[in-house]
């Protein structure tokens, strides 16, 4: 069950990559001809989540995780990095649960380095990603 729920938050975070590239290769141009408003992601990836501070600064500092399940049953699991022998958040705990507006916290790995790591949360139903930026 692990395996397939880091699986898929894996492609999700790629899927989010990938449309972050091309948004930004995209530059100021403008596509008048679109809906005002963006399509809802696919069943199974509505959660939503934020870090703060993002970007981080020092090694050991502790990290707020926020956000809302977008439909799914409560926040289950928290993953930040993608190789588990070299995390980017340790000591991740959940401090509130609610689908509504989720709470955990954690500490950035005093093994970290300059650089970009995703951050997954499993809401049950549905998944969610970011990217915490870390300047140590």
């Amino acid at each position: 069950m692990v395996k397939r729920v880091v699986t898929t938050i894996a492609a999700l975070g790629l899927t989010a990559g990938l449309i972050g590239s091309a948004g930004a290769q995209a530059g100021a141009v403008t596509d008048t001809s679109a809906p005002a408003s963006a399509p809802k992601p696919p069943k199974g990836a509505r959660a939503v989540v934020q870090v703060s501070p993002n970007p981080t600064a020092e090694r050991g500092q502790e990290v707020t995780i926020t956000g809302h399940c977008g439909g799914g049953k409560g926040l289950k699991a928290v993953i930040a990095g993608i190789d588990r022998e070299r995390p980017v958040l340790e000591n991740l705990r959940i401090v509130k649960d609610d689908p509504k507006g989720f709470v955990a916290k954690g500490t950035l790995s005093p093994r970290i380095g300059n650089g970009v790591g995703p951050v997954f949360v499993d809401c049950g139903g549905e998944a969610g990603v970011t990217l915490l930026v870390t300047h140590v």
